[in-house]
């Protein structure tokens, strides 16, 4: 009885922990986990600096070893970092299955209005890996399309455009799948990373290059010469959309999540930004 009682106790505790989550950003499935680093020896009630909004990739989370190592390097020159959680990802609230690239989308223009209310902010950048990039390179599309200048700087990691091709062949990952008419969700690697319905047939309308061709200002493309995962011509379409504005460095020996290169990968980040915000 005693283990019962216990157990009972645990698992009280832990939905008790889940309801009282202090999310500060919510998006359209709920609150979204965010964590935010200013640099060494900041103090945001007589400081400023710059930040970046960090966005990782599909079916991974703000503590990706590649997303924890960008925010390191920036908070070594002086810039300040809001990482979070996609809806449905890590700590964040929602279902994994109910995620689409709109949702994400939304998340990204939720986190930054939280960003722009925060009073030691002066200037605002974006980057994000794989799924991540392609919602960091739209939304940047959308806010030019509207006359916003913001970010003031973009860095694509990986960007995963692929994701349209995949869906629209019905081939993702290791699932196949009828693309006219999916199941209502689709397990990818396992029953926890799933693909609902509505992610598969959205994503196969969605106008990746024409929205982020919107954006004026500045991009930096970093690709593993490795990617299995990513190709290269993803990055290069990117390219070309951005008409001679972007950037794009190939590193070499890197894999989609820049294993072993995370480092190398944070090298050319950190001074990008440093130059577009002027430190």
């Amino acid at each position: 009885m005693k283990r019962i009682a216990t157990s009972i106790l645990l698992v009280f505790a832990v939905l008790f922990t889940a309801s009282a989550r202090d999310y500060k950003v919510y998006g359209p499935q709920g609150g979204l986990d965010i964590k935010i680093t200013l640099p060494e020896g900041f103090n945001p009630e007589t400081d400023r600096c710059p930040m970046v909004i960090l966005m990782h990739g599909i079916f991974s989370s703000q503590k990706s070893g590649l997303i924890t190592a960008a925010a390191k390097a920036l908070r070594e020159e002086g810039i300040g970092t809001i990482c979070f959680d996609f809806d449905g990802h890590g700590k964040s609230q929602g279902r994994i299955e109910d995620m689409t690239v709109e949702n994400e989308i939304a998340d990204a223009m939720a986190v930054l209005e939280y960003v722009r209310s925060l009073p030691y902010v002066s200037q605002i950048g974006f980057l994000g890996h794989s799924q991540g990039g392609v919602i960091a390179s739209m939304a940047a599309g959308r806010l030019a399309a509207e006359g916003d200048s913001t970010p003031i700087g973009l860095v694509l990691l990986a960007p995963g455009s692929i994701i349209k091709e995949a869906c629209q062949a019905g081939i993702f990952f290791n699932a196949r799948f009828d693309p006219a008419d999916p199941p209502e969700s689709v397990s990818i690697f396992g029953p926890r990373r799933k693909l609902g319905r509505e992610y598969i047939l959205s994503t196969q309308q969605l106008d990746i290059f024409g929205t982020a061709a919107n954006y004026r200002g500045p991009v930096l493309i970093l690709h593993g010469s490795k990617d299995g995962i990513v190709p290269l011509w993803c990055s290069e379409k990117f390219i070309d959309a951005y008409d001679g504005r972007a950037t794009l460095t190939v590193v070499d020996g890197a894999s989609h999540v820049f294993a072993r290169k995370r480092k190398e990968a944070a090298s050319h980040v950190a001074p990008f930004f440093k130059q577009v915000f002027g430190l």
